[in-house]
């Protein structure tokens, strides 16, 4: 019999043996799991049964692993570095010297709260759960622990952490149109004029747009080498006849690293990082009169708006040229509803529009004389 809870009293006990693929794999239990609730219970049952599925399956290594070595076995990307650099420098040697196994979905999400009260539980996920989950999954993939999964934060974690910090998470994006970006090319200088061109036509990212360089212009034939970015591999993207003749008359820039003092090889857009735009940007959209949009607004939610809700084009050609691996993704986060609500809700209680003519051309008036 696997384990179950059982109520002895004000604590809840456990009873049964831990079970693996239908088969106990420890002797008969019958403990008090320090609980008061039978959720508290059920929680205590599915740690100690995971531990001791680990012991079964890798030995006693398992039961020996910490954070700290999960940690040096982990091979991490520069985001990922930063965000396990700030983690160890808050949480210090205890967290380092923490066995694995104690390590719970909870215990992670409940770090985010704890490292980061004042973010959105967004933020928590991204820089507190996503990369420990990820150290841990690697040691997993080694052989030294079983893989974790963890349930993102609710609805109403968001929400309520939304409330104690006194700030909405999930702002809807303003995305970009063409009369933006008239303006805005209007008062820009003809680098960033032909970046905001660039990626309102490509959907490029503002990473990949910035690490474009003169060998990566294949103008004869009107295209453009695109790195590999968030799920799609590096690619040649075509590009407009008026792209191709902006592009081409762009002599390029070495942007100058700050770190070094030193200048870089020539870019095309004259950009050395993914965040060198931004008091550019400000200034001309402040210039131009216009609402300050980041470049992922002005260039890929701008671009699927203007193709899905502008132009009526179908979502699987649109998901298509926007290198979107998934037809109904772009559709829920890129595609941003024009239509005035106060406009919508008069024609919900008009029938939607006045109409003067039935289908013959009569003018109704006439027709109901």
């Amino acid at each position: 019999m696997p384990l179950e809870a059982y109520s002895r009293g004000s604590v809840y006990w456990a009873r049964g043996r831990v079970e693996y693929e239908g088969r106990p794999i420890t002797e008969y239990y019958r403990v008090s799991t320090g609980a008061s609730t039978k959720a508290g219970a059920h929680e205590w049952i599915q740690r100690e049964t995971e531990r001791q599925r680990r012991r079964y399956l890798l030995g006693d290594e398992a039961e020996q692993l910490t954070m700290g070595d999960a940690v040096q076995l982990y091979d991490a990307k520069p985001a990922d570095a930063k965000c396990l650099l700030d983690i160890v420098d808050a949480l210090g040697d205890d967290f380092l010297e923490k066995p694995i196994v104690e390590v719970t979905p909870r215990y992670l999400r409940d770090l985010g709260f704890r490292l980061k009260p004042n973010a959105s539980t967004d933020t928590m996920w991204r820089s507190i759960v996503t990369p420990l989950r990820a150290v841990i999954n690697n040691a997993h993939d080694l052989g030294k622990c079983p893989p974790i999964k963890v349930k993102r934060y609710t609805d109403k974690e968001r929400i309520d952490q939304d409330l104690n910090r006194g700030k909405q998470s999930r702002v809807e994006r303003k995305p970009s149109d063409r009369a933006w970006i008239a303006a805005f090319c209007a008062h820009a200088d003809v680098h960033n004029a032909a970046l905001a061109h660039f990626m309102f036509e490509t959907a490029a990212r503002i990473d990949q747009a910035i690490s474009i360089l003169p060998e990566h212009l294949d103008l004869l034939r009107k295209r453009v080498w695109l790195k590999a970015a968030k799920g799609h591999p590096a690619q040649w993207v075509d590009i407009s006849h008026d792209m191709m003749i902006e592009l081409a008359n762009l002599p390029p820039k070495r942007p100058l690293n700050r770190k070094t003092g030193k200048r870089m090889e020539a870019r095309v857009f004259g950009y050395a990082t993914p965040t060198g735009y931004r008091k550019r940007w400000l200034t001309i959209c402040r210039d131009a009169g216009i609402a300050p949009l980041s470049a992922h607004a002005a260039g890929r939610h701008g671009f699927y708006t203007e193709l899905r809700v502008r132009q009526g084009v179908d979502p699987v050609s649109a998901a298509k040229a926007g290198r979107w691996k998934s037809v109904s993704l772009p559709d829920q986060i890129y595609a941003h509803a024009e239509d005035d609500q106060a406009m919508l809700r008069e024609q919900i209680r008009t029938g939607r529009v006045q109409r003067t003519e039935d289908e013959t051309g009569i003018p109704l008036k006439q027709k109901g004389k």
